[in-house]
């Protein structure tokens, strides 16, 4: 696994592109990301649900979110970005979903919520730029409530030998430029979680046969 860019420097990028990130994300995934978003508010999400979006970005997962949880859903949306979160305000704020939703700036590995405290935790594609992942995975189990839901979509690396290779050689020219690569790199999440004593509910891997992400979704033990 690569090493994580400086954080600092990984929240300045993300300033830096909030405006283009949708369709530059979209385009190096080949539009699979969204498919991943919407898997796992199709797989996670409960009408009623309070929901946290950890790393919402632009809040395209949180829309999908909130448009199964229903009117009375709500939502957090948690980024490092000031910048895409104002991008997320306006998305959410034209889909009529302003008064549903509430926005907060921190750091993934000390959220700055209680435990136990979401129905829902999301978190599509942040744990990829992590310096420690699985430090991150315990925090979004630390403030999902006992029976709630957990669901993530993260790069993984390719199955085939030959196109892990090649990714591997297109991803060192592209790690050179920390706008195009915004810190993402394969991570694997889902031991920490089990070993937390989370059962799977569903796991599917989606994506470009290059980029490749995976997508699960688990449940945390009953009080």
């Amino acid at each position: 696994m690569r090493h994580a860019m400086d954080q600092q420097a990984l929240r300045a990028v993300y300033d830096r592109v909030a405006g283009r990130y949708d369709f530059q994300h979209a385009f190096l995934t080949g539009g699979s990301d969204q498919r991943g978003r919407r898997i796992l508010a199709e797989q996670a999400v409960s009408p009623g649900d309070r929901i946290l979006d950890c790393g919402a970005g632009t809040g395209s997962t949180a829309l999908l979110a909130l448009e199964r949880a229903g009117p009375s859903g709500r939502a957090v949306l948690f980024d490092m970005s000031d910048a895409m979160l104002a991008v997320a305000r306006q998305r959410l704020a034209k889909a009529g979903f302003g008064d549903q939703v509430e926005f907060r700036t921190g750091d993934i590995l000390a959220l700055p919520f209680e435990d136990n405290s979401f129905d829902v935790v999301l978190s599509t594609y942040s744990m990829c730029p992590l310096y420690d992942p699985a430090k991150g995975a315990r925090e979004l189990y630390r403030v999902t409530r006992p029976g709630g839901l957990i669901g993530v979509a993260h790069s993984t690396n390719p199955e085939n030998p030959v196109v892990k290779w090649l990714a591997g050689r297109i991803e060192s020219v592209i790690w050179q430029i920390p706008s195009i690569s915004l810190g993402c790199r394969s991570v694997s999440v889902l031991p920490s979680l089990e070993q937390a004593g989370c059962d799977v509910m569903f796991k599917r891997r989606v994506g470009i046969p290059l980029w490749p992400f995976v997508v699960f979704v688990v449940r945390k033990p009953a009080a």
